[in-house]
């Protein structure tokens, strides 16, 4: 989407609630409080929602942005309803990466600007550190990962979203360039743009807008150390809690057992296996051998292609639930699960998953 503006964005994924579901911004009984997401410096411009307020219908209305991975904003919009102050809540997101000279001069700037910015630190070199941390502990190959892309790419040839799609060999793979040792190219996700919108509504009020509801039966969301320094890179420290919160919402007593779709945010190939230790789809230190074992397949994980196939960084987590929810509505034309009933999304916010947050998702 290079070519649109952001605020085009945006209404490209609006126009299509309105035409499905038939809402609108009537004061009584229709949209009152929207939720955005957006970055200020990818939008290159202060208060960055500023700049959406006409596409998103926020005249006259509340409107609150959230700059974290989007699908926080799910949380946001669903503590809103819960709070009983809303009933309708329109949630959208977007970025576009593609529109500055590179992605990692802004992520730079998440970093302490004393001690941390002037030696270059980024989220591409951060996740470099963790990758070898994390192959030094579990002991996860090339080969292994090379399956992880390769997997990427041909559950995206089906997902007509995916920006990826062109398939790959495990050879490929491992020849590919390297981008930060021991990241290689092909591990990364890819510069993209992209926008997502939810229509959220209370459990009396949903039917007035679809006959297919998915419901939001959990969510948890958690934040480890803001210094590298100070946090283990391989402990999973947020994502476990975040995970354990969101289990516990939703009655799961064993994840590995209870889910049919699995969406993970996986901006690099190492940190799918990583992940899936972290919220207990395989034991500790075992993610390389889950992947061998098929567990990819077996739990029916990012069958959208994941972030690897294309999502930029502020929607990776909400792309991963909008898939969940075609997933549970039976709408994944030519990658559907047969009779799902429970999925997972996840995403992630800041330098090696400083900030973790689980979504559950069921019909």
């Amino acid at each position: 989407m290079w070519h649109k503006r952001f605020q085009e964005m945006c209404f490209d994924v609006i126009e299509p609630i309105i035409q499905k579901t038939g809402v609108n911004w009537d004061e009584d009984n229709g949209i009152r409080n929207i939720v955005t997401c957006s970055d200020d410096i990818f939008d290159a411009r202060t208060i960055s929602d500023n700049a959406v307020t006409d596409a998103v219908g926020a005249h006259y209305r509340g409107e609150e942005k959230m700059a974290q991975d989007g699908i926080n904003g799910i949380g946001y919009a669903l503590s809103c309803i819960l709070s009983g102050h809303d009933d309708v809540v329109l949630l959208v997101g977007h970025c576009k990466e593609s529109q500055s000279e590179s992605r990692n001069m802004i992520t730079n700037l998440a970093f302490d600007p004393f001690f941390c910015r002037p030696i270059g630190l980024d989220y591409e070199n951060t996740a470099a550190l963790q990758a070898r941390a994390y192959a030094a502990k579990a002991g996860i190959t090339e080969e292994q990962l090379a399956k992880v892309v390769v997997n990427a790419r041909k559950n995206a040839s089906k997902n007509p979203y995916a920006l990826a799609q062109e398939l790959v060999t495990a050879e490929q793979v491992m020849n590919s360039p390297m981008l930060c040792d021991p990241i290689r190219e092909l591990h990364s996700y890819p510069v993209s743009d992209g926008a997502v919108a939810f229509l959220l509504a209370s459990e009396d009020r949903c039917l007035e807008y679809t006959d297919k509801p998915v419901w939001i039966t959990g969510f948890g969301n958690n934040i480890d150390s803001y210094f590298l320094g100070d946090k283990v890179l391989t402990s999973n420290f947020a994502m476990k809690r975040a995970a354990a919160r969101a289990y516990k919402m939703a009655a799961i007593k064993d994840p590995s057992k209870s889910l049919n779709v699995v969406e993970i945010t996986d901006r690099y190939a190492y940190q799918l296996p990583l992940w899936a230790e972290g919220l207990g789809l395989c034991d500790e230190n075992a993610g390389g051998r889950w992947i061998d074992e098929g567990g990819l397949e077996k739990m029916n994980v990012n069958l959208s292609g994941g972030m690897l196939a294309g999502n930029p960084l502020m929607i990776g987590g909400m792309s991963r639930a909008a898939e969940a929810v075609l997933q549970l509505r039976g709408e994944a034309e030519g990658r559907q699960v047969a009779d799902a009933k429970r999925a997972l999304a996840h995403g992630t916010t800041g330098p090696v998953g400083q900030h973790q947050a689980v979504l559950i998702l069921e019909i």
